[in-house]
């Protein structure tokens, strides 16, 4: 019987596939270890969301508004998916470090991924080798998929709606393209308005490549529109529509109201700066929150944070449409440099001019556009490398590439001085070399390729590592060393509020100081042994143990004692919760043991500052652990 013989095709495919296989999970190892590694050390991260946490492992109904204590007397600002996650493990593996920060690591992994499949789709496996590598190893990515901030959940979403619109254009399938719908709906419920940024960029990236004729494409946009409104508001017809007496307060509202919050302090007072309630910032300067301007994503905030890769992502971006311009309506390789580069973009646009409340860590939401641009555009211009407009604007690519590594470590002049010198060098020269021409020899085209990888990684690989090992915690987190001539710096971005968390100064008259200890404006209180002790005393006989103004001061002694403490003012402590009224018949009712002097007065309606002045009239004041501290049920004599 003759041998069974196999054409030699079907090896090579077979190889081809495994080496996709390891190479793909090589790359998620070696993130999962990334994000992973020490994750302890962050502590409870934002104590803010944590507290949050904690709640919603006591109390259902916490759970499901997102309440920040599990007496539910007030919610956190955000919608609670991202909390949903983090209960849900905290419930199931006890509430602790590790259970709170490991949701974010996996959500982490798991954009890298999304964005390794859709890039390798249509680009080949190297291209989503590179791709994921870039967003792995961006600095700001690295810092919030280690922290339970909402961010992490959100891009999560969003990456892989927008993976979801281009199998949705591929196919013509509307099952996809509600998916998308569903993904960014559920993205609102994680940071609200934030997630509709890219849903300009959806609708145009379908109606210019999806397969069906044009009225069914429309068609298909409007399912997915409907889809869009039911993954999104359903909580929130929930929410607007129990009674306001039997669930907590809507927590960064003013009327406690969810669409005051949906599309005030979280919606549209982001952009134009009018946001009720906020507090903080630079003032005049630009904008309350930073600078703003077509160049706010490079200067010293976000620079070292995301902004690495966007001159290559952006001339990769024009080449990719250059070379696919041509092609025909369907082309999904076009179809994939319009979706990422529009989520680059619009989002990129949104941040940079946006007046109100806008943070560098929120620069993560453009990290996956950024990775599958530079790994899509890099390997077609490799590809196409005898032509030499290809190999010009890949060389261009890496070049200038080094060039803004080098100007962003040199705003650490003290941080590894020989890094940026070695990128510089090793950049220009791996350009100029694909500059002059098709290399002879394999062996020596993989090398000067290897060389140009590391000259764009390296800088992002560096501020990531240090990120990696670095502590971080506080309101306002932020990546990488610190930077001369500025206040940001291991841990979270400087200022007077900072606490190794917040930034700037205080609008005039906006803030007043904490009196008496025991937490800030942007950093949870750090309650001594003695205060703890006291407050946890007969916590039974009361529906709060404490009551303090602004949330991060009560999130630390919530979750120092494990009970519930009253926020009062709400995250700002600005917030017309509770008034002087309501928080007296709380007191003549027993239902909270003690006041916390602290913590920050915002301007607010004023209820924060009268209950704490009516406090220190009718109640004795006693030092715990360097705190003040009055006992509600001892009024004075």
């Amino acid at each position: 019987m003759a041998a069974i013989t196999y054409p030699r095709a079907m090896a090579f495919r077979v190889s081809a596939v495994w080496a996709t296989r390891l190479s793909c999970a090589a790359l998620l190892a070696v993130t999962f270890v990334l994000y992973m590694w020490g994750l302890d050390r962050n502590g409870w991260a934002n104590a803010y969301y944590a507290a949050a946490v904690q709640a919603g492992t006591k109390s259902w109904t916490a759970f499901f508004f997102g309440s920040l204590d599990a007496s539910n007397f007030i919610t956190v600002d955000k919608s609670p998916a991202f909390l949903w996650v983090m209960e849900i493990s905290a419930r199931l593996f006890g509430f602790n470090y590790w259970s709170v920060l490991v949701p974010q690591a996996l959500e982490g992994v798991a954009t890298v991924a999304i964005v390794f499949v859709a890039v390798r789709r249509w680009f080949g496996p190297a291209a989503g080798i590179v791709a994921g590598a870039v967003v792995a190893l961006t600095p700001v990515a690295a810092l919030m998929f280690r922290f339970n901030n909402p961010d992490a959940l959100l891009v999560l979403l969003l990456t892989a709606a927008m993976y979801a619109t281009l199998r949705a254009a591929e196919s013509g399938s509307t099952r996809w393209l509600m998916l998308a719908a569903a993904l960014i709906g559920t993205g609102f419920l994680a940071k609200m308005l934030q997630a509709f940024v890219i849903v300009p960029v959806v609708i145009l990236v379908y109606l210019l490549a999806g397969r069906p004729a044009l009225a069914q494409r429309i068609k298909q946009l409007l399912i997915a529109g409907l889809t869009l409104v039911v993954a999104s508001g359903w909580w929130v017809a929930v929410v607007e529509l129990w009674p306001a007496a039997s669930r907590p307060y809507i927590g960064g509202s003013q009327d406690n109201s969810l669409l005051n919050l949906v599309f005030g302090y979280n919606g549209f007072g982001r952009i134009t700066g009018d946001e009720a309630g906020s507090v903080g910032g630079l003032g005049a300067i630009g904008s309350r929150w930073g600078i703003t301007g077509w160049n706010r994503l490079f200067l010293s905030e976000f620079g070292g944070q995301v902004s690495w890769l966007i001159p290559a992502a952006l001339l990769l971006l024009a080449a990719g449409l250059w070379f696919s311009w041509r092609g025909r309506r369907t082309d999904l390789a076009r179809a994939s440099y319009l979706m990422w580069g529009g989520g680059l973009l619009v989002t990129g646009a949104v941040f940079s001019f946006a007046q109100g409340i806008i943070h560098p860590y929120y620069a993560v939401a453009i990290a996956p556009s950024i990775g599958a641009l530079v790994g899509s555009g890099s390997l077609e211009l490799w590809k196409r490398r005898r032509d030499v407009r290809a190999r010009l604007l890949l060389a261009g690519a890496v070049a200038v590439t080094a060039a803004w590594a080098y100007v962003l470590l040199d705003r650490s002049p003290d941080w590894y001085p020989g890094l940026k010198v070695a990128i510089l060098v090793l950049g220009l020269v791996a350009g100029a070399m694909i500059a002059a021409g098709p290399l002879p020899g394999r062996a020596l085209a993989t090398a000067f390729a290897a060389t140009a990888l590391f000259a764009v990684l390296a800088g992002p690989a560096a501020y990531t590592l240090e990120t990696v090992a670095t502590a971080h915690s506080g309101a306002i987190p932020s990546a990488g060393p610190s930077l001369v001539g500025t206040a940001i710096g291991p841990g979270g971005t400087g200022g007077a509020l900072r606490g190794r968390g917040g930034f700037g100064q205080p609008a005039a008259g906006a803030l007043a100081p904490p009196q008496g200890g025991g937490g800030s404006f942007l950093q949870a209180s750090r309650p001594g042994a003695a205060l703890t002790a006291m407050l946890q005393a007969s916590s039974g006989s009361f529906r709060w143990v404490a009551a303090t103004v602004d949330a991060n001061s009560a999130a630390g002694y919530e979750l120092a004692t494990g009970d519930p403490v009253m926020a009062i003012g709400g995250f700002n402590g600005s917030d017309p919760a509770p008034t002087l009224a309501q928080f007296q018949d709380y007191v003549s009712r027993g239902q909270i043991h003690y006041f916390i002097a602290g913590g920050m007065r915002g301007s607010g309606s004023g209820s924060a500052s009268a209950i704490a002045t009516w406090v220190s009239q009718n109640f004795t004041a006693s030092s715990v652990d360097g705190v003040t501290v009055y006992d509600l049920t001892s009024p004075l004599r």
